[in-house]
């Protein structure tokens, strides 16, 4: 089968090629390289045109550890019939992102030495392809995917942009809760498939097994959203901006946090703190706007909670999802807050029992300060495919207002894993 692989050198696109050769999913594929800036240049070679990743003995850091450590003593303990877990008998999922499978994989055919970049807006190039998978971005897409199907392009369209999520030909792709759907789709000949947007992607990993069950008469999430999700430009600002608050503090140290606060609020106000990408300083701060306008007083993010949400899920009547999104000065990972109106009085163990039922990837938190303090952070879950949810308890408006915590890492549930999955479903119905 053949692969075209677009945007592969950005952000999203390189995590991506780093879980395919993880998955040894250029077995037996002749990807094609494309580029818009770098044509006849040097293709990646190598099993996925990538060099080895680095050894990695698991987890990284003391909080990842943790994650798999609590969940699983939780598992085990069977108090009250409680599954804390996620679903028994998985291998762990380790801190690079690797599950228990090998990696590597032989050298797919066009990834030989001499390959040449190809012209990522050659349509004929383009249509050569049996699957294209474009992290370019939507203006990409935008230009190139209605011209390249009116030229009679049948092949599959997999995208990481926003731009086709809500056409009527397109699905939105997130096999461990939407599998049903993917397969529907496919089975009635949509050829064209994008990945969620990072919020309620990695929301409905946590909780997608509450609205399957019919539990959700509504819910509010309040996000906490990292600056990569904004793209990697923003990911360097806000590391310069750091840089640049800490170094009054390093060139007259103090133990006066009056004073250490005085001269970080002077660096943050100083025009010449590095703002071009976010408009205003977001080390040490916070953004409460994410996205363009819309109507009615919310933001584009915002509004993608119910739109997509519902048709993740394939869900009718409407469930009503929405809230205030917010960029936070974190690198990577997305946290959320959720209240959630349940249609039923349902007690907390039975929730945690759905909860822990909803795939593999989903950690169930005890709602305790060690559990939430070592497992529920960007720290511990970046980089990791879990998506651990906690501080699960019933609010004082009532029995059927339910609040929780969950975080996860958008480059990857967020972003690329749902594209590489996606592409093996597309693979196990052609039978390649």
């Amino acid at each position: 089968m053949r692969v075209g692989m677009i945007g592969w050198r950005g952000m999203v696109g390189s995590v991506l090629m780093q879980r395919m050769r993880e998955e040894d999913d250029f077995a037996r594929l002749e990807p094609v390289f494309f580029s818009t800036s770098n044509i006849g240049g040097q293709a990646p070679t190598g099993a996925g045109g990538l060099a080895p990743p680095a050894a990695s003995d698991g987890p990284t850091s003391r909080e990842a550890k943790n994650l798999d450590t609590v969940t699983s003593r939780q598992a085990q303990m069977g108090a009250g019939g409680r599954a804390r877990a996620g679903t028994s008998g998985q291998a762990p999922v380790e801190a690079g992102g690797k599950t228990s499978t090998g990696a590597g994989g032989g050298a797919p055919a066009d990834a030989r030495d001499g390959a040449t970049l190809k012209d990522a807006k050659n349509l004929r190039e383009l249509a050569a392809c049996d699957v294209l998978i474009s992290c370019q971005g939507g203006e990409y897409t935008t230009e190139i995917y209605a011209p390249l199907r009116a030229s009679g392009w049948r092949g599959y369209w997999i995208d990481a942009a926003s731009t086709l999520r809500m056409a009527d030909d397109a699905a939105i792709v997130l096999d461990p809760v939407n599998r049903r759907v993917i397969d529907e789709a496919i089975g009635r000949g949509l050829r064209t498939f994008a990945g969620g947007n990072c919020t309620v992607s990695l929301m409905l990993m946590a909780v997608a097994s509450l609205f399957q069950n019919g539990l959700v008469e509504w819910m509010t999430t309040m996000t906490y959203q990292a600056a990569s999700g904004a793209g990697a430009a923003k990911m360097i600002e806000l590391v310069n901006q750091m840089t640049r608050l800490t170094d009054p503090v390093r060139k007259s140290p103090s133990e006066n946090a009056l004073e250490i606060d005085r001269m970080t609020i002077a660096a943050q106000r100083d025009a010449s703190l590095p703002t071009q990408e976010f408009g205003v300083p977001l080390a040490g701060s916070l953004i409460p706007w994410v996205d363009r306008e819309m109507p009615g007083g919310q933001t584009r993010e915002e509004w993608k909670g119910t739109a997509e949400t519902n048709k993740i899920l394939g869900l009718a009547p409407t469930v009503p999802v929405d809230g205030i999104c917010v960029r936070v000065g974190t690198m990577r990972c997305h946290s959320q807050g959720l209240c959630i109106k349940l249609t039923r009085d349902v007690s907390v163990e039975e929730i945690e029992q759905i909860l822990a039922r909803g795939n593999q990837w989903v950690r169930v938190m005890p709602n305790n300060k060690e559990s939430t303090l070592h497992c529920l952070t960007p720290t511990a879950v970046s980089g990791t495919l879990n998506v651990p949810i906690g501080r699960i308890h019933k609010l004082v408006m009532g029995p059927l207002f339910l609040g929780a915590f969950t975080v996860g890492d958008q480059l990857l549930w967020g972003a690329a894993e749902p594209l590489r999955r996606t592409l093996r479903i597309i693979r196990e119905h052609m039978g390649a």
